[in-house]
């Protein structure tokens, strides 16, 4: 509203007194005043209104949101001030090589763009800009650490999608590796060979208190706070473990540590067999605190390449395992040996569930068999392990479509037994995710899923559509419907 003022003219006969040669100023006072007073009015008014817009807008678009262009891209639950964030947390993914062809496995085809559309978006619902659900306290950033020969694929998808791409080749080129071994082998080991060293350049986004590594098959389920508050803030005082949940009830904080945790990972039990002395880390989930020192360690120990055959990195057990003269490998290697107490394994059925089977034998029936995979190296508990498959999806804070395969393969997973029931829902979290992102992110029309014709005219699919939300035709992943991403 603006203030007007009306100055009525005094009276030149007014019996109060008034002298007639001093009106003309007084009047042009009180006019001055008012003038004034009229001024900040609108002044005051007009930053008001600038302050409410950019405190609004500061929810509904993400700096790094995708599409912040038109008002359709607004998160419509994020309408409310939220509180300023603690730290902003740098989110990472690595794309090391493009499709072959245009098949939906791995982090190809659907995959690439698809994943990496839903993943940012459940950081997204899980992060401050979502404060009124997440109450979270953290804000994100999104990174596509990609390997030269892949931009041409990754930089017009995930740029797009919010991501800043960074170009980054192997830390170390291969002629430079001095050790024969590594350098003759490590070109076919693991999923992407010598390519998988290039996650190790999240170490260097050094703008960031903390940067969480993920896969494109992975989604994020609940908020992070309690790692990055151990990790920024230190330990818990009381020396309780912060309300994490560490692997196998272990303590926080390793006894004669100096208490600084420098990152988070989970194991490779799956992958784990009898008589290795130790297991590699999972490479879809590292949280990690950023260091120039910490990379350039990790560059001279891939330079000197000593990875032995069938005694892995120093000769001492790490390795051999799948992946593990890469990230696999170099992982355990520099925290469990180099640098004891830093790093910190998670509980795998809570942190990056991939809702493997706990034992060596196949599961009957529901009934598990054979001896605990992460107990090999663990005789202490007495071959007690958790069976992560029967873990409630409310606990779990990221998961890993490892062994339940991508949601993008259209698998129903309806079979009732606990090899596909958790798998089950972890598909229908990212199927509903996505609908999420494409009604709530970029304005689309919200359908009514039990009405099979709206359903088929407004997204194409009406394979078990309350499960996959429209997105898929049919059984298997040339069913999927792939997301037609906005321009």
């Amino acid at each position: 509203r603006i203030l007007v003022c009306l100055v009525s003219p005094m009276k030149i006969n007014s019996r109060r007194g008034a002298i007639p040669q001093q009106q003309p100023l007084l009047l042009n006072n009180l006019t001055k005043i008012c003038l004034l007073v009229t001024v900040s009015a609108v002044i005051a008014g007009y930053y008001y209104f600038v302050s409410t817009a950019i405190s609004i807008g500061t929810v509904e678009n993400n700096s790094n949101a995708p599409f912040s262009r038109n008002n359709s891209n607004r998160n419509v639950r994020g309408n409310n001030v939220h509180p300023k964030p603690k730290a902003t947390i740098g989110y990472a993914v690595t794309v090391s090589g493009c499709p072959k062809n245009n098949g939906s496995r791995g982090d190809f085809g659907a995959g690439i763009t698809d994943g990496a559309a839903v993943l940012k978006h459940s950081i997204h619902l899980n992060s401050i800009q979502n404060h009124q659900q997440s109450r979270s306290l953290y804000d994100y950033k999104m990174y596509a650490l990609v390997h030269p020969e892949a931009e041409f694929c990754a930089r017009p998808t995930l740029e797009p999608l919010g991501y800043e791409i960074l170009l980054r080749d192997v830390p170390v080129p291969l002629e430079e590796i001095k050790g024969k071994f590594l350098r003759e082998r490590v070109t076919s080991n693991g999923c992407c060979g010598e390519k998988e060293f290039v996650k190790l350049h999240a170490y260097t986004l050094l703008k960031h208190p903390a940067v969480v590594h993920l896969d494109l098959d992975t989604l994020v389920l609940k908020p992070m706070d309690q790692l990055f508050d151990v990790m920024i803030d230190g330990p818990p005082k009381d020396g309780g473990n912060g309300g994490i949940e560490v692997a196998f009830g272990d303590p926080l904080v390793s006894p004669g540590s100096s208490g600084q945790i420098d990152a988070y990972f989970t194991r490779d039990y799956n992958m784990a067999h009898a008589g290795n002395k130790h297991v590699g880390v999972q490479g879809g989930f590292l949280v990690l605190r950023p260091s120039q020192s910490t990379y350039d360690e990790f560059v001279s120990i891939i330079r000197k390449g000593d990875f032995h055959e069938g005694k892995g990195w120093g000769g001492l057990g790490f390795g051999p395992f799948y992946g593990s003269m890469t990230f696999q490998g170099i992982i355990p290697y520099f925290y469990d040996h180099l640098h004891p107490g830093t790093g910190v394994e998670l509980h795998h059925c809570v942190y990056n569930n991939m809702a493997i089977n706990p034992r060596d034998k196949p599961t009957v029936n529901d009934v598990v068999n054979g001896r605990c995979r992460d107990g090999y190296n663990r005789p202490d508990k007495n071959d007690q392990c958790e069976d992560c498959r029967s873990r409630p999806i409310e606990e779990i804070v990221t998961t890993h479509f490892t062994l339940c395969q991508k949601p993008w393969e259209c698998l129903p997973h309806d079979g009732d037994r606990i090899q596909e029931r958790l798998c089950r829902k972890f598909h229908a979290e990212w199927y509903r995710v996505r609908e999420d992102l494409e009604t709530n992110r970029w304005g689309r029309h919200k359908i009514d899923l039990k009405n099979e014709n709206e359903v088929v005219k407004a997204r194409g699919g009406k394979f078990q559509p309350e499960h996959f939300r429209g997105y898929c035709k049919g059984h298997g992943g040339k069913c999927y419907i792939q997301m037609d991403v906005p321009s």
